[in-house]
């Protein structure tokens, strides 16, 4: 392949929760329990779930570690109809304006006003990766993708920070009308 190769990663729903927001549903003091280190240095998928509600319908889903400043919830476009819910899509964190919905966990709930989007596919990568791809932060590339349904992802933004490492994150959405599951590959174009 191409030096320009990076890793494909199918991100599936998931939330993050605000130090507060933890203790709202599972009870002061309470610590999230690692059920699976991520690709991403010190990011972990946890053993608790939370169900997420919405005006439609409800889901449960999994919780990403450690925790962050803000709650955010992250769907597909498929999760956002059976909640119920039209969230926009956004790079992580941007949630300000985004949709709302309810939070259930074994000891609380709590109504958001904001916090549920689409995430807006991304590269992490690191400053030598930006430098050896020739791009840096916040970069709009396309990343193409050979397969039986092989697709060019447009509009994918390149996100830089040496805390990262290299990995394209898409949705099931995304996923599945590329045909892609498992590990794959794509090939950054400018």
């Amino acid at each position: 392949m191409s030096d320009k190769t990076v890793l494909i990663e199918t991100s599936a729903r998931h939330l993050h929760l605000s130090d507060a927001d933890l203790a709202t549903l599972f009870g002061e003091g309470y610590t999230l329990t690692v059920k699976k280190e991520l690709s991403q240095p010190g990011q972990f998928a946890c053993a608790e779930k939370v169900q997420v509600v919405g005006p439609k319908g409800a889901l449960n889903m999994s919780i990403l570690g450690p925790t962050r400043k803000a709650t955010q919830i992250e769907v597909s476009a498929t999760d956002a109809r059976t909640l119920g819910v039209t969230p926009p899509v956004r790079e992580s964190g941007d949630i300000a304006g985004s949709a709302p919905c309810k939070l259930v966990g074994p000891k609380g709930e709590i109504d958001l006003k904001e916090g549920v989007i689409i995430a807006k596919r991304h590269i992490h990568m690191t400053t030598a990766d930006a430098e050896a791809f020739g791009v840096k932060d916040k970069d709009i590339v396309c990343v193409d993708f050979k397969g039986p349904r092989g697709v060019c992802f447009h509009e994918t933004v390149v996100r830089v920070s040496d805390s990262y490492a290299l990995a394209m994150h898409i949705d099931t959405d995304e996923a599945n009308a590329a045909g892609i599951s498992g590990n794959v590959e794509g090939v950054l174009l400018k």
